[in-house]
């Protein structure tokens, strides 16, 4: 026991921080050796190749906490940071909420008023400690389905909107992308909202050469509950992605920004002339255009392989 206990020990005695998942049980198996058997803390650390210190501290642990399986590893966090609030602005946030009763926002332009220097990230996670921060019980978080493999067509099609114009010219095209073939579809509307929506999955379903198995999109409110229930309805399953992570429709993202340089800024603003033009450029981008992540095949002659 002795012999494997050496050389389990060694084995990341180099690290001051370890995450071997055998190393609680056999630091206390070396207190043992102390506490049970007689050794001398000296005799332990020649045989296990660690610090004298280390036993020392693990005897003690071991004494004072009656420990019976393991001496836990101790996080690497540190206590303090240099930089951390002086307990003074952390009295000041404490004493402000339990004053005014706002919010973090609120109460850092009042600190900031009063000549406290805190950001309100340091507001936030203050309130947060000591327990304070309360969550609305109607906000619903988002449960996240796990990303699939775009083995086939349809298996993750990304869907997007893009704003376009200015106010009361404003105009809203719908945009999908499937990620395995590239294959996409596109459609210009005054307005968007989640019937809005609907009524573009339906629209594409007529065009697409595959069957819609997952829809990936933003939190926008066009693609909220209701968008939700309709897919499910329909046996096509809606994921989001992550807040403030555009780069998830990162394939769908790049399409925008090409049929907005090779279309959309190449005519008029006008629904019209969206309407006219965006199925004219489609059939050429899904069966003309070559792409360099299909090494130079369209999404067309993808799609003929499957």
């Amino acid at each position: 026991m002795v012999q494997y206990l050496r050389i389990t020990l060694r084995y990341g005695m180099d690290m001051s921080y370890t995450t071997n998942p055998h190393f609680p049980r056999l630091r206390l198996e070396a207190a043992r050796l102390v506490l049970k058997d007689g050794w001398s803390t000296r005799e332990v650390a020649r045989h296990t190749g660690f610090n004298q210190s280390s036993i020392v501290r693990w005897v003690n642990y071991a004494k004072l906490n009656h420990v019976d399986h393991t001496i836990p590893t101790q996080s690497s966090r540190p206590h303090h940071h240099p930089r951390q609030l002086s307990s003074d602005v952390v009295h000041a946030i404490l004493e402000y909420r339990q004053k005014h009763r706002r919010c973090a926002e609120v109460l850092h332009y009042l600190l900031t008023k009063d000549g406290y220097i805190v950001s309100l990230s340091s507001v936030k996670r203050t309130l947060k400690r000591a327990g304070v921060t309360r969550y609305s019980k109607w906000k619903r978080w988002h449960r996240y389905e796990p990303r699939p493999m775009p083995e086939k067509p349809g298996l993750l099609v990304e869907i997007d909107t893009i704003v376009d114009g200015q106010f009361t010219d404003r105009l809203y095209i719908y945009t999908l992308i499937d990620v395995c073939s590239r294959w996409t579809y596109a459609y210009p509307l005054e307005k968007i909202s989640t019937h809005a929506s609907w009524a573009f999955v339906r629209s594409a379903q007529k065009e697409l050469p595959f069957p819609l198995r997952l829809l990936q999109s933003d939190h926008g409110a066009e693609f909220s509950k209701h968008f939700s229930k309709q897919l499910l309805a329909h046996d096509i399953q809606h994921r989001h992605t992550h807040v403030r992570s555009p780069t998830e429709n990162g394939h769908l993202e790049r399409f925008n920004r090409t049929i907005q340089e090779e279309c959309l800024n190449r005519i008029p603003k006008t629904l019209q002339a969206y309407r006219k033009a965006i199925p004219e450029y489609l059939h050429f981008y899904n069966t003309e255009r070559p792409h360099m992540a299909l090494q130079m095949q369209t999404p067309l002659k993808v799609m003929q392989s499957y």
